[in-house]
């Protein structure tokens, strides 16, 4: 059975540079109602970019939210109507300074649907070229190159937990073993 809640009102709490959050009253399947916080995000991209020498570029930043730095894939907000394999190109040169000669979609994935719309969608980045990279001047980062096996191992171990990476990565890899790469 497929169970679906339906809006009997909606008011926006919050609307802000990144995202909107707004408070629906809905109904549920029984007839009665609840509550539901909901964040309205634009998306994202996330890019598995994988060197020649079998290496993943991964970036670690500070994330205030964690208050710690933190490994992910390079990564990228959408802007409103943007393509989010433009976004992924642009993102991509912005944080690691690399052009890819193949840009493989990997699909899509919702960080938390819970209470967030976000769609983040993954790229497989491989025949790199090393350039310089071009910051937002809000964005500080170190770049890493990491054998692909010791950032499997970086998984399992909870040295990486950001849901983006491990499903970029267990993608992209998935995605090369069927390949034969």
């Amino acid at each position: 059975m497929i169970y679906f809640e339906k809006t009997v009102s909606s008011k926006e709490i919050f609307n802000g540079r990144i995202l909107r959050l707004r408070l629906d009253q809905v109904e549920m399947p029984g007839g009665n109602l609840a509550e539901r916080e909901i964040i309205e995000h634009p998306g994202g991209v996330g890019i598995v970019a994988i060197t020649d020498d079998d290496e993943i570029i991964l970036v670690k930043q500070f994330r205030k939210p964690l208050e710690k730095a933190i490994y992910e894939v390079p990564a990228g907000k959408l802007e409103k109507g943007e393509d989010h394999r433009l976004c992924g190109i642009r993102e991509l040169s912005e944080e690691t300074g690399c052009t890819a000669e193949n840009f493989v979609y990997l699909g899509h994935m919702y960080p938390s649907p819970g209470f967030a719309d976000e769609i983040t969608h993954l790229y497989l980045a491989t025949g790199l070229t090393s350039g310089e990279k071009h910051l937002d001047p809000d964005e500080y980062l170190d770049i890493e190159y990491i054998k692909t096996s010791r950032v499997i191992d970086m998984i399992m171990n909870n040295e990486i937990n950001d849901a983006k990476t491990i499903f970029g990565v267990f993608k992209a890899l998935e995605y090369l073993r069927r390949r034969g790469s």
